[in-house]
């Protein structure tokens, strides 16, 4: 067990439906009220990279950060890996811990929004840029070369290609040799090591959010209310067209901007400002809720 400022952190699993082991960190918070959350990590990230946030918002709520498949002490991902894996994952950790209230962030974001419709359990969620693909909007071009850099140990060039791909739109033009030698600047070398770790995973990932492009009509079936993050400047385009498409169809939703963060927002530049956001949000919705019961 190891201890931070709000918050013990401890380690759990739970049995998926398909008998995958689970692990998940969990964040209790002296202070918090009971009710419980469970964060869903993005592509190329895995629990831990959520401590900040979750600690931030363990000031007030209990919170538990699924580890998701192929990372960590959970189960591979396995040859016949899919959204639906995801959603028995995280419904399977949400029995177990009875929370109510989610936060996704980027592919996990798309997972919450998966795993909220129809769900009754759930009271409310927030996302943080969901890795919603609308009429090819997040490029899926970059698979056949990223997969053949991959099948040639050649990890690094297959990350610069998967960046340039889907990265801010300011760096598409960037070559992709200066990219490679700029990464190592922009990123530590624990940081770097996780990601190409996980790069296969991010390729099984990413054909999901291709297999879901266009189906963002389905969201109209989440009965719980949504708050829609997104970063001023993530400066890419999809984000912009997802949260337009996604305003569009949910039946109850917020959306709230941060003016000076970019997709990392949530987890790498501000976790505790997105955190304050989302506490307020959760609590105010408590708030209603009790007033009109």
């Amino acid at each position: 067990m190891t201890a931070n400022r709000t918050s013990a952190t401890t380690t759990h699993a739970v049995l998926s439906q398909d008998g995958a082991t689970i692990s998940y960190l969990t964040l209790a918070s002296v202070t918090g009220d009971g009710a419980s959350a469970l964060v869903i990590p993005g592509a190329l990230s895995m629990a831990a990279d959520y401590i900040a946030f979750a600690s931030a918002l363990a000031e007030r709520f209990i919170v538990h950060i699924i580890e998701r498949r192929g990372r960590g002490l959970s189960s591979p991902q396995g040859d016949d890996y899919s959204m639906r894996k995801e959603c028995e994952d995280a419904l399977a950790l949400q029995r177990a811990t009875g929370a109510s209230l989610l936060v996704g962030h980027s592919y996990g974001g798309l997972v919450a929004l998966e795993v909220a419709r129809n769900n009754q359990a759930l009271t409310n969620i927030a996302v943080y840029e969901p890795g919603v693909s609308i009429d090819g909007s997040i490029a899926m071009g970059w698979m056949p070369g990223y997969q053949k850099k991959l099948a040639e140990r050649k990890y690094l060039d297959a990350f610069v290609e998967f960046s340039l791909a889907v990265g801010p739109d300011r760096a598409r033009n960037t070559p992709p040799w200066l990219m490679k030698l700029l990464l190592p600047l922009f990123l530590r070398a624990h940081e770097r090591n996780v990601i190409l770790s996980l790069l296969p995973e991010n390729l099984r990932e990413h054909q999901e959010v291709a297999r879901l492009d266009s189906s963002y009509e389905r969201y109209r079936d989440i009965p719980a209310g949504v708050l829609l993050m997104y970063g001023g400047k993530s400066q890419s385009a999809w984000v912009d067209t997802s949260m337009e498409r996604l305003a569009a169809v949910l039946p109850r939703y917020q959306t709230q901007v941060f003016p000076k963060l970019d997709h990392f927002g949530i987890d790498k530049r501000a976790p505790q400002e997105v955190a304050r956001r989302v506490t307020s949000y959760f609590l105010q919705e408590q708030a209603n809720r009790a007033l009109s019961s």
